[in-house]
């Protein structure tokens, strides 16, 4: 069986690890096995919190529809149902942005939601 010699393809995959590791202090930057266990566990992390970015946002989304539609003297569930009902699709992200954004612009939604809650 042929002498394997690894010399160019083994500095290649330390180097990217200790690119990734830049910035970490102390050996974690400096040391290939430091380096590498600091680098997975900010690898996993990353790969967890893009997921639960996701739902931080809708709960913050959630939350500011929720106050803009107690100032029109409705409940959350309540303005969602009217504007389901109303056959208004909108998305809680555009929903929050026009909460803040343009408050008279939601208070017309709100009113839409109130009427077709009204007619059901």
């Amino acid at each position: 069986m042929p002498r394997v010699k690894r010399g160019n393809k083994r500095v290649q995959r330390r180097k990217k690890i200790l690119t990734l590791a830049k910035g970490y202090r102390l050996t974690k930057s400096k040391l290939h096995r430091s380096a590498k266990e600091s680098v997975d566990r900010a690898l996993r992390f990353s790969y967890r919190d893009r997921r639960a970015k996701k739902r931080d946002f809708r709960s913050l989304f959630i939350v500011r529809v929720g106050a803009a539609a107690r100032l029109n003297d409705l409940s959350y569930s309540r303005f969602m149902s009217g504007l389901k009902k109303a056959s208004v699709l909108l998305d809680r992200r555009i929903l929050a942005e026009i909460a803040i954004k343009d408050p008279e612009t939601f208070t017309q939604l709100a009113q839409t939601a109130k009427a077709a809650l009204a007619a059901a």
